[in-house]
């Protein structure tokens, strides 16, 4: 019996020093690493962490102006960005960043190309899907930290489980920008409700037991995205309804910071505005997003689909719905063959067409061709689609919900700028309002939304992003 007691102890501290010592010998080996990087070269070093840097969409628009930013004001600085986008060369990404976005930066930028990225990607991890990609997250953190070892670690894609790794272990100072939390308090509380969406399926929701597996399942999780959450020097959100949540749960406000992202404004400002739809021709309305299931694109074909009952049969001929987005693999492409069979299903086919990875020219095109823009995101963190039409003098349409609520789109008369919807039936009122409303109320609202995204801008956006990351740079160079 005492035989057996010194074995199972043996065990419980080999199992434990196990760990101890493979940490021990990681901080060792990445401390011995950047001694050899000073010693050949005593530049400052800056990391971004986004794997889908070439995807086209709003987080690489924060992606590309950052780094813009940091190379206008620490021309000294080295940029480096972790890809997984391995079929892509330097100079084909930066070339799109030019064409995608309009914006021009240094060539200097050095990409570390990752071989894991499979390990983040939702479709590898059917169940536990949130923990899967988190620890997916990790393996692929690990390859970044071994490739290349920076002095300031910034995760721009919200892959917050690898904060750990380059603080604790690469000895790095670390920030993230969070455009959306992998976890919140709403998802939480649908399960406690048992509410069917599309993070809890209605099995889970119809069962007691799963219900409560998952809710503990959703607690720890939640527990470890805030652990991890604590090794961010600084945090960066780009909006209020983010920042609460964030907050909330990993009670960091002091290290927080809300920092819009960057909308192209100013461009789309100085073009003249569509003309009135009471002049005749197309009705179009413009649908900006990404091909991903959490834009609901389905809600928006609904939407049209009852606009249908609420407008006379000659007046619906007239209306358009061009949806405008990127893919990033195939996944985003099965759902646009999805979008378009629904289309014909319901008889839509000659009122909705698709673009997929538009040039900036052409997305600015179509832009400045609309009067209406719609978008049905449910708790969209934030909507640069949604900023980018009412610069360009859209009356937008969004989800009641998220930073479109709380931060864009103001409905209060006087000083409307747009409508808040949330199912099918609110939306094709809201649309039919708007076509049924005389120019001069179109034209007050269409001003008013242009009037009311200054501070959505490029420019506003590399200032907070600046200042919130100048003191991290001044204390590194300081040690330097």
């Amino acid at each position: 019996m005492l035989e057996m007691i010194w074995i199972f102890f043996g065990l419980l501290a080999l199992i434990c020093i196990i760990p101890i010592l493979i940490i021990y010998f990681l901080i060792k080996h990445c401390i011995n690493k950047r001694k050899q990087i000073k010693n050949d070269d005593d530049s400052l070093r800056v990391a971004f962490f986004h794997p889908y840097c070439n995807a086209g969409g709003g987080g690489e628009r924060v992606l590309w102006c950052a780094i813009r930013a940091i190379q206008n004001r620490y021309p000294n600085v080295k940029v480096a960005v972790y890809t997984g986008d391995l079929i892509a060369s330097p100079n084909e990404i930066l070339n799109k960043v030019t064409k995608t976005f309009n914006i021009t930066l240094k060539k200097d930028i050095e990409f570390i190309y990752l071989h894991k990225r499979h390990w983040v990607e939702a479709p590898r991890y059917p169940y536990f899907t949130l923990l899967g990609q988190s620890i997916g997250s990790v393996i692929l953190g690990f390859e970044a930290l071994f490739a290349y070892l920076p002095d300031i670690y910034i995760d721009s894609m919200g892959y917050s489980f690898t904060l750990f790794l380059f603080s604790y272990i690469g000895k790095c100072t670390t920030a993230c920008y969070i455009h959306y939390p992998t976890i919140t308090k709403d998802m939480i509380k649908r399960v406690t409700l048992r509410n069917t969406a599309r993070n809890n399926s209605s099995t889970v929701a119809r069962s007691p037991f799963l219900s409560s597996a998952k809710l503990i399942y959703y607690q720890i999780f939640s527990w470890l995205y805030s652990f991890c959450g604590s090794f961010a020097d600084t945090v960066m959100v780009n909006s209020s309804w983010t920042e609460d949540h964030i907050n909330s749960l990993w009670n960091c406000s002091l290290s927080t910071h809300r920092v819009y992202p960057p909308c192209d404004t100013v461009s789309l400002k100085s073009a003249p505005m569509a003309p009135d739809i009471s002049e005749g021709g197309e009705i179009k309305i413009v649908s900006v997003g990404q091909y991903r299931p959490e834009k609901d694109h389905p809600l928006q074909l609904q939407a049209i689909y009852e606009l249908r009952n609420l407008l006379s049969e000659q007046i619906f001929e007239r209306v358009k719905l061009v949806f405008i987005g990127s893919c990033r693999h195939n996944e985003d492409h099965i759902l646009v063959k999805d979008m378009q069979d629904l289309c014909k299903h319901l008889s839509l086919e000659n009122n909705v067409e698709f673009k997929i990875n538009v040039p900036f020219d052409e997305l600015k095109k179509e832009l400045l061709s609309s009067v209406i823009g719609l978008h049905a995101m449910w708790n969209e963190h934030f909507g640069i689609g949604i900023v980018e039409c009412m610069a360009a003098g859209q009356i937008m349409v969004a989800h009641r919900s998220g930073g479109p609520k709380a931060d864009i789109i103001e409905e209060s008369e006087g000083s409307r700028n747009g409508f808040l919807a949330s199912d099918e039936n609110e939306y094709a009122r809201a649309l039919a309002a708007i076509i049924k409303m005389s120019p001069q109320a179109r034209n007050k609202i269409r001003e008013a939304a242009r009037s009311s995204v200054d501070r959505f801008s490029e420019e506003e956006f590399e200032n907070g992003i600046l200042r919130t990351l100048d003191p991290l740079f001044s204390h590194r160079l300081k040690d330097e």
